[in-house]
Parts: C-alpha cells; structure tokens; sequence
C-alpha cells in the first residue's frame, strides 16, 4: 500500500519482552502505512504479535517490552521520543483505542455514562452542558438500546455485547484520527456487529483511519481496504483485502482462509443423542430491575429440553435473554415463574447439599476462561478444585485430571503451568477439562470460543464434539456465530427480547427459517462462505 502523506507511518518495528532466560522477540521488524480514512487490518493467529504491534503505537506495548524502529510516527510526531505524560496529546484525543476485553477495560465503580463522557469532558470536545446529550447520542449509535437508561448502569449490569458498545463509543467520544479496534467486535452479534461496522465506516468516511485487529475474516473481508498477515512476530502477507483473502499466496494465509471458510463447510454434528432427557425447562420467567428502567424482564415464558449426548444451540442478539436462561438452566439464578428439573428433579426442591451435589451435574464454559481462573492456581489446581469440592480421594483426583487431560487433546505439561502462561486456544481447553472433571451431565457453553481466532477455533469445536461422543454429555451452546451453531448444534432456539420466537431441528431453522428475526440475523452475517464471492462494501 502507498499513501503520499500517512497518517501512520512503521518501518522495522521490533518489540521484546524479557524472560527469565534472555528475552523473546513478539514482533521481529515489521513496516505499514495507514492513510487517513483508510481501514488497514492485521490478522493471524493468538500470540502472532496483532495486539502487541497495535499497542506500540500508543505506548501500551506491555510491561518491560523494549520497543526499536527506524521509523515509528503518527500524524508527523515521532512517537519514539514521546515519554510519560506526552502521550495524554495523544491517546483518546487522536488515538482512540477499543480493547476486546470490554470488562477489564470498563472501571467497575464508575457507571457507563461516566466512562464515555470522560473523554468529552478531557479534550473539551462538547459544551459542558451538551456533555449528557451527546453520551446518549454516542452510546445510540453504537447500537446500545434506551442508552439514557443503559448510561446510569455499571459495566457488571450489562452483557457482554453491551460493554463492548459502551467501550467503542468511549474510543470515539473524542473523534479520534486513528481508531485502533482490537477484536472490536468478537462479543457481538451480527446485526449489532453490522451496525458497528457501519459507525466504522462512517468515521472512515469522515477521514479517520483504522487499524483494525481481528480474527474475524467475514468482518476483514466486508470492510477493510488493505490486510496484513502475521505470523511468529512477522508478516508473511499483505496487499489489498479482497485479493489476499480470495487468492492468498502464502501457506499459512491459504490455512487461515481454509479455517474459516471451513468451519461452514465441515460441519461437526454427528447423528445421535439419546431420547433421554437430562434437563427440562418449562415457563421460565425472570425479572431484574434496573437504574433507570425500572423492572424489566429479561426471560419471559421459556421452554426447552436438552437431551442426553446432544447440542441445544441458543442464538440470539446481544440483551436477547441468552445467558440469563444459561445461569437459569445451572441454578445459579431463581426462576420468577416456571422451574427447571435435571434428571426429572426440580432444582427449587432441592436444598443445601443436595442442591450442591446436583449441580455438579451441570457445568459452565465461560467466554473468558482467563477471567474465570482463580490466577494464583496452576492448571492442576484448577482441575483439581471441582474435584476436592465433591470430596474425591487424592489418588482418584489424579486418575480424573490425567482422563480430562486426555479428552481435551492437553499435555501433562501444562499442569504446572499457570493459566496466563497458556496459550489462548490451551486456556479454553483447560475450561472445558475443568467442566469435565465432575462427570457432569450436561455443560452450559457460553460463547467459549467468540475470542479465539478460526484456526484454534476449529480445534476446540473438535474437541467438543469428540467428547460428545466419547462421553455422551450434553450441551447448552450460547453462541452469537451462526456458523459455530450450525457445525455444532443439533436443535436451536433462538431468542429476542427474552423470549424464544424459533426452535427446530438446526438445518431446518437456519436454511428455511420462518420468524423474520431469524431471516434478519442469517441476513447479517457477512458473507465469507465462498472464494471469489466476498461481499463489496455498501
């Protein structure tokens, strides 16, 4: 790619981190160029060195990490030489910065207007008393819903999907020159995820330039001009978006581009589940209330039934009722109305430490693995914790750990290993060995692998399904990817406004659906199901 005057301009960038023999090298002499109202993309995969680039150009490369580069300027400032309070000239103002992990990037005390009028207030981009409006505003056109009310809650008050809005309209808050969107929009669904993209290209078409960080092919392809493929710290890759990504050259493009577009094509399902079932829930009702909304309901007059050794699919926008129904069909909320039985027995009958007992028949895959380890624990710690919970002899605990270990495809190795010391793709897998641990019945998937990239990806849907056949255990998947619920479900419902508006067999419901919510979120889904067929810019 060529500009004349760049906004951003990177000549043999190189980032290393020390270790405790030597140091390694996370980014190895990497050069781009980014014009304004251009949309450039990095992609690769978990740990090529995508985020670690981004971050150097705001300062934010990582702790101890030594940053060299024969040229490393944005907007004609030489950010070599920026120290300390120098970058306050630059990040939020000029540089706007959108993290993927919404939740670790919210402060928890504050409430979410307050996060996005900061910048408005700081860089004095509004009146003061314009500042309420114009949080309302911004945080409406990231697709947030009655965003007066969603503005006087806290980041833990909303879902996933919504943090990830409230944090992309805090980055443009201050109209930024450059936005640079790490997996901005893994938390999303595809109609809000189309919204957003949108917002994009809009500030594109205002001349803010993006360099935009993703795993995400369909979102790289539907709207980036120019790609660069990393690999081990390098790029191996780059050129326009539509000829790398429908005629890669190199080989570890081309598997890039077979992941994706192999997921659709190879799905995962397998006939079976017994005629058993293991979970029923009927006329599920529950209601929060909320600062500004007052009671609002967030799953209205539920159904479903999950089956022994088979997937349910939930799918649904962001808000939609999905993850309350998870933690429903867990007991770890109360139903308002209607109950839940596991094995024929209601979850409201049971007390103490038959209700403990009993739960350990259900279990949880979290998004975020990382956030859900205790991070004092080694690998053999987190395994082993369900397990001691349940009282099982020493001896019968290691049998168990080596067995999940097994199943998830993970080398003893990694037992001594904390959980920030693995890999992406390996900390998913140890989620899932840790739900295994207690033999349960069925696990609740929710969105377990939106954060990791199509390669790795694969692999963990592999695994699922391969100890769904070896151990018959049922799944409840929450998933925003249509594709994940087409490879991997056998029955989906799918969910608005809490409540279930299509269920069936999934071929059935996702090739001839017959709600128009349904239609709308297949229609949303950017098109990268065939090579030479990527969907143009509208």
């Amino acid at each position: 790619m060529t500009a004349e005057d760049p906004l951003v301009a990177v000549r043999d960038l190189t980032v290393r981190f020390p270790v405790r023999r030597g140091e390694v090298e996370a980014v190895r002499g990497v050069s781009f160029r980014i014009g304004r109202g251009q949309i450039v993309a990095i992609v690769g995969e978990s740990g090529s060195g995508k985020s670690v680039t981004a971050r150097s150009l705001v300062g934010l490369a990582g702790e101890g990490a030594h940053v060299a580069a024969t040229e490393l300027a944005f907007d004609g400032i030489d950010l070599r030489a920026v120290r300390g309070r120098g970058w306050r000239a630059v990040r939020g103002r000029r540089v706007g910065f959108v993290l993927q992990d919404a939740l670790g990037s919210l402060d928890p005390l504050r409430r979410v207007g307050a996060e996005v009028a900061e910048p408005l207030r700081a860089h004095g981009v509004v009146p003061a008393r314009e500042v309420d409006a114009e949080v309302v505003r911004l945080l409406g056109e990231a697709g947030i819903p009655a965003p007066e009310g969603r503005a006087r809650q806290y980041p833990h008050q909303l879902s996933g999907g919504l943090r990830q809005r409230a944090l992309i309209a805090s980055a443009l808050a201050a109209r930024p020159d450059l936005l640079i969107a790490d997996e901005p929009t893994t938390a999303l669904d595809a109609t809000v995820q189309r919204q957003v993209l949108g917002l994009l290209r809009e500030r594109v078409g205002h001349g803010t330039a993006v360099l935009l960080i993703s795993h995400d092919l369909g979102v790289v392809a539907e709207i980036a001009d120019h790609v660069y493929v990393m690999k081990d710290g390098l790029f191996v890759e780059d050129g326009p978006a539509a000829r790398v990504l429908e005629s890669p050259s190199h080989p570890y493009t081309r598997t890039l581009v077979g992941a994706a577009l192999g997921r659709a094509a190879r799905p995962r399902v397998t006939p079976g589940g017994s005629p058993r079932e293991v979970l029923r829930a009927e006329g599920l009702v529950k209601e929060f209330t909320l600062p500004g909304r007052g009671a609002f309901t967030a799953v209205e007059d539920v159904s479903v039934t999950v089956r022994a050794g088979e997937t349910l699919g939930v799918v649904g926008e962001s808000g939609s009722g999905k993850t309350t129904l998870g933690r429903l069909l867990m007991g770890l909320l109360d139903p308002d109305a209607g109950r839940v039985l596991l094995d024929g027995r209601p979850w409201d009958g049971l007390r103490g430490h038959a209700r403990r007992t009993a739960r350990r028949g259900v279990q949880m895959i979290y998004q975020h693995p990382l956030s859900s380890f205790d991070p004092r624990y080694t690998a053999r710690q987190i395994l082993e914790e369900p397990l001691r919970a349940a009282g099982t002899a020493g001896r019968e605990r290691a049998v168990r750990v080596a067995r999940v270990l097994e199943h998830v495809g993970l080398s003893p190795a990694v037992l001594d290993r904390h959980a920030r010391e693995l890999s992406g793709g390996q900390r998913q897998r140890l989620a899932i060995a840790r739900a295994l641990a207690p033999e349960p019945q069925v696990i609740v998937c929710d969105e377990p692998v939106s954060a990791l990239d199509a390669s790795i990806q694969a692999q963990v849907l592999d695994v699922l399904a391969d100890v769904q056949e070896r151990l018959g255990v049922a799944y409840v998947f929450i998933s925003h990817d249509l594709g994940v619920i087409r490879g991997l479900s056998h029955r989906v419902v799918v969910m608005k406004d809490g409540r279930v508006v299509e269920s069936g067999e999934t071929r059935r419901v996702l090739d001839h659906p017959a709600h128009p919510y349904t239609r709308a979120l297949l229609d949303a889904v950017p098109r990268f199901a065939v090579r030479g067929r990527l969907r143009s810019r509208a």
